[in-house]
């Protein structure tokens, strides 16, 4: 780490602004369908309180456009966040103002204070310095935990560190740099990255950056068939990003000019709608009739992916494998987690690369079975770009 960790600071006593990532799925009665994030947070907020600090916990929720919105208050997160933490928390209803003002003023050691929902104020995503001194103001030291959040300069994750003298990343950041960082710069070979999701478009470059990181690049998705558009497949009525063809056939181009292990499925489980009682088969890639949509990939390339899983040292995932939220075409997506699961079991590091395949290999309950699932989509792709996350760039030099 070339910034401070959490280690790094005398927390005893200390009044600590946390940065942390809240913004987890709510359905339409407020109710938290997935609270990893949460958890996730849990041993940075212990670890202050066991060092005699106080942790006044910040973060977001959805977009409310900078207004008050209910819909994305985050008393649900209070009270789900008390059923893990035996100290009492606090909660308070703005996170500028008079009212956090005093409850902060009147924290006793070993309480835990939440405010609401930064994006209630236009400052926080505008980085506006009055908004981020009024946050800092709370605090004499800054953690950031947040790396969900890590690429983008707002007030809570660049403009406070104006403000505060010493600013460390937080356990969870600490995992996520260490995990993505090895993953590019020392992974232990054979080192095989599985790209899925539904667009090529804001993963060009991360593609690029594994061709010369990795040995092979396993595609699935819905990307896969913009790649086979460009190869001049028939793809039925399945999604194409048509802006991309020539992209993708670039890469492809790239790929063999390099001799670079690119993979592509050999078959694909096909359905005539989106649908999970829609009739469904499995056929060659080169074998998609007119007006059938690719759902998922097929099981000759289920089993090829899973075999090369099964013989790495390093693994990255990002992207599911089809439309997993169906139960009839999740089957490859599930094979990956499983596969992964194996390969960590035979002493594989595993990454799974947050966003949608975070949220699938959760719903799957197979997140346990791999060595680091991110609770950062955008910033862990960024990452991977080789990009400056604003908010790690921001913290105190060690």
């Amino acid at each position: 780490m070339a910034k401070l960790a959490l280690a790094d600071l005398d927390l005893a006593g200390k009044r600590v602004l946390v940065r942390v990532d809240f913004n987890v799925p709510m359905d339409e009665q407020q109710n938290i369908m997935d609270d990893r994030r949460i958890r996730s947070s849990l041993p940075t907020i212990r670890t202050i309180l066991d060092k005699g600090g106080t942790p006044i916990l910040v973060s977001h929720l959805g977009r409310p456009k900078g207004k008050p919105n209910p819909k994305y208050g985050l008393r649900p997160v209070a009270d789900r966040l008390t059923a893990y933490i035996e100290t009492p928390i606090k909660f308070a209803n703005d996170c500028i103002g008079d009212e956090p003002r005093m409850i902060v003023e009147n924290l006793k050691s070993g309480e835990v204070l939440l405010l609401e929902n930064l994006r209630f104020h236009p400052g926080e995503e505008a980085n506006d310095p009055q908004f981020a001194r009024a946050l800092a103001g709370y605090a004499d030291l800054y953690v950031n935990d947040a790396f969900g959040s890590a690429h983008r300069a707002h007030a809570s994750t660049v403009g406070v560190t104006a403000f505060l003298e010493r600013c460390a990343a937080g356990l969870l950041m600490e995992r996520e740099l260490r995990y993505l960082g090895q993953a590019l710069d020392s992974a232990e070979r054979p080192f095989v990255a599985v790209m899925g999701g539904a667009k090529i478009k804001g993963k060009i470059e991360v593609i690029q950056r594994l061709f010369e990181k990795v040995d092979t690049l396993l595609i699935g998705g819905g990307m896969t068939y913009t790649f086979f558009r460009s190869l001049g497949y028939e793809v039925g009525g399945s999604l194409v990003d048509e802006e991309m063809v020539e992209v993708a056939a670039g890469l492809l181009r790239d790929a063999k000019s390099r001799g670079f292990s690119l993979l592509l499925p050999q078959d694909t489980v096909i359905a005539r709608a989106i649908d999970a009682a829609s009739e469904s088969k499995t056929v060659l890639v080169t074998d998609i009739p007119e007006g059938w949509i690719g759902v998922d990939i097929g099981r000759k390339t289920i089993d090829d992916y899973a075999e090369r899983i099964h013989a790495a040292r390093t693994v990255f995932w990002n992207g599911p494998m089809g439309v997993f939220e169906l139960e009839p075409f999740r089957a490859g997506t599930e094979a990956m987690a499983r596969a992964l699961g194996r390969a960590t079991d035979l002493g594989c590091t595993s990454v799974v690369g947050g966003g949608d395949s975070a949220a699938a290999i959760n719903q799957l309950g197979l997140a346990d079975r791999v060595t680091h699932v991110s609770t950062g989509g955008g910033a862990s792709l960024e990452f991977l770009e080789g990009k400056e996350l604003p908010g790690v760039a921001a913290l105190t030099d060690r």
